[in-house]
């Protein structure tokens, strides 16, 4: 299990007691806050799913692959918003690459 998946399903437990907390005492800031530390909690949980998951897949690359793709995988785990950001990038080039205009 990765530290993002901890840190996740913290953020969402927090999220869930600040939710209750508002609305037993009405406060919609609180509730508010509540459910966007929810939200927070459940992407840094879906990135560290996904982040196991290509841990098992390094796993069973070829051995001279292995090393590159671990190195690849430490620094999604050092800097997960740059990484998410890097992959957006090549999703919206590749999808306009593919486009006939």
């Amino acid at each position: 299990m990765t530290d993002q998946r901890i840190d996740g399903a913290a953020d969402d437990l927090t999220g869930k007691a600040q939710s209750g907390l508002g609305r037993l005492t009405g406060d919609s800031k609180l509730q508010f806050d509540g459910r966007i530390n929810e939200y927070k909690g459940r992407a840094k949980d879906a990135y560290g799913r996904v982040i196991d998951g290509l841990d098992g897949l390094v796993a069973k690359a070829p051995a001279d692959l292995q090393d590159p793709a671990r190195r690849g995988l430490d620094f999604a785990r050092r800097k997960p918003l740059l990484t998410t950001g890097i992959l957006a990038g090549l999703a919206l080039l590749l999808s306009g690459a593919g486009r006939r205009r």
